[in-house]
Parts: C-alpha cells; sequence; structure tokens
C-alpha cells in the first residue's frame, strides 16, 4: 500500500508541474495522384494544477492510512 500511495504522489506531482502536452495528427491537404501534400495538425490537452494537487492528496491519504496499519 506504501507503494501505491507514493506512486500516486509522483503522479500528482507529474500532473501539477506539466500542466498540458499537445501531439500532432497529419491530415491530407492535396491529393493529386503520385502528388500528396499533408500537414501537420496540432492537439493541446490542457488540465488545471489543482487537479494534480487533489490527486497528490489523496496519494498523501493513502500513504498515511498505509503507515497507521
Amino acid at each position: 500500500m506504501k507503494t501505491t500511495g507514493i506512486i500516486i504522489l509522483i503522479i500528482g506531482l507529474a500532473l501539477t508541474i506539466f500542466t498540458a502536452f499537445t501531439f500532432f495528427t497529419k491530415e491530407k491537404v492535396v491529393d493529386l495522384g503520385k502528388v500528396e501534400i499533408t500537414r501537420s495538425k496540432p492537439h493541446r490537452v490542457n488540465w488545471s494544477p489543482l487537479i494534480g494537487i487533489a490527486v497528490m492528496g489523496i496519494g498523501g491519504i493513502v500513504l498515511w492510512q498505509s503507515s497507521k496499519k
């Protein structure tokens, strides 16, 4: 249970520090026989740092409960 609490704490810390990530998809713009033009379209996923703080709180509670036993 202690390792689970520590892992949840680390995930919460990462969510607090890194509040977004970007990934790219390829999109066809022009398709003329053998000639094909594509472009990379960025997509950004954002979340609030409060989510990371809440996850760290849950990890702290799990760690605290496991040390009480």
